[in-house]
């Protein structure tokens, strides 16, 4: 996606723009990972950092909204929260820079951490559903405009935002919308009251690191407050994590009970992120939830 040796070439000027004093480059190696971002690691002799970039106009406001999630979430639990070191922005390209982060195997409490880590930003509260800023979930914008309703904020900023996009794409046809208006009739009565909580927005095994101790370190987060059972359902959505994890979550910050029906319903947003960024793999996944609740 972008050539390393562009990289090799870019990188002394971002470094030098982002760090204090001098410094020397010791190495670039491209990172596997991420179908958005260009993703590095660049050695130097003072510490090793990550390196996101993207050619996108809308890439330096990417940026700067995933560094906004990151503090936000960094004040709010015990877990780990890579430290962003900067953005930088060109005419042609943006940058992010965080601490590198040295992966180790997982630490026997691992999952035990991660969830009572979690169960920590979900205690996090706010009078009303949404944020002060906008965002974006993948490389797509997500609005955070505020409601007091999570029905209400559920349906028309995450569920209509999505199918509006899918439309304009036409990855979708009239009986699908017929299927989508039938459950969103039904929302308030299968989803139960909570109040706002603070959630990752993007919790999925490939947001979830291990360091250099084996903890377990968060990433790339799309934040808001919202229902803290859509972090637990978009966790199950891609291979899911260790039972160990819902356990531990549980006892530290009880379920209400149904949430494994309700999980489905939750799951349709990221299915649908997926739809619009990916294409039609993804429909027949959501049609069969259309179909099980309508």
């Amino acid at each position: 996606m972008y050539d390393l040796n562009s990289i090799k070439e870019w990188a002394p000027n971002v470094l030098a723009k982002l760090l204090p004093g001098t410094f020397s480059i010791l190495g670039v190696s491209r990172i596997s990972g991420g179908s958005i971002n260009g993703t590095f690691k660049i050695d130097t002799n003072r510490d090793n950092f990550f390196l996101k970039v993207n050619d996108q106009p809308f890439a330096a406001d990417m940026f700067e909204k995933e560094t906004l999630g990151l503090n936000l979430l960094r004040q709010s639990t015990s877990l780990r929260v890579p430290e962003v070191i900067g953005t930088y922005s060109t005419n042609n390209h943006s940058f992010l820079v965080m601490e590198w982060i040295q992966a180790n195997t997982r630490s026997h409490d691992y999952w035990r951490s991660l969830a009572e880590g979690l169960a920590l930003i979900h205690q996090q509260s706010n009078s009303l559903f949404g944020l002060d800023h906008d965002n974006f979930i993948g490389s797509l914008p997500q609005s955070n405009s505020k409601h007091a309703s999570w029905i209400d904020f559920f349906i028309k900023e995450r569920l209509n935002a999505q199918i509006k996009l899918a439309q304009r794409q036409q990855l979708v046809d009239h009986s699908f919308l017929e299927s989508f208006d039938s459950l969103v009739n039904k929302l308030d009565v299968l989803i139960p009251n909570e109040l706002p909580a603070l959630v990752h927005g993007d919790l999925w095994s490939g947001n979830i690191l291990q360091d250099e101790v084996g903890a377990p370190v968060i990433i790339d987060p799309a934040v808001y407050y919202g229902n803290r059972e859509m972090d637990i359902a978009f966790s199950k959505l891609f291979g899911g994590f260790a039972p160990s994890f819902y356990e531990a979550y549980n006892n530290a910050l009880p379920m209400t009970p149904g949430f494994n029906e309700r999980t489905d319903i939750y799951n349709l947003y990221p299915l649908l992120v997926h739809l619009n960024l990916f294409g039609k793999a993804y429909l027949g996944q959501i049609m069969a939830i259309l179909t099980r609740f309508t």
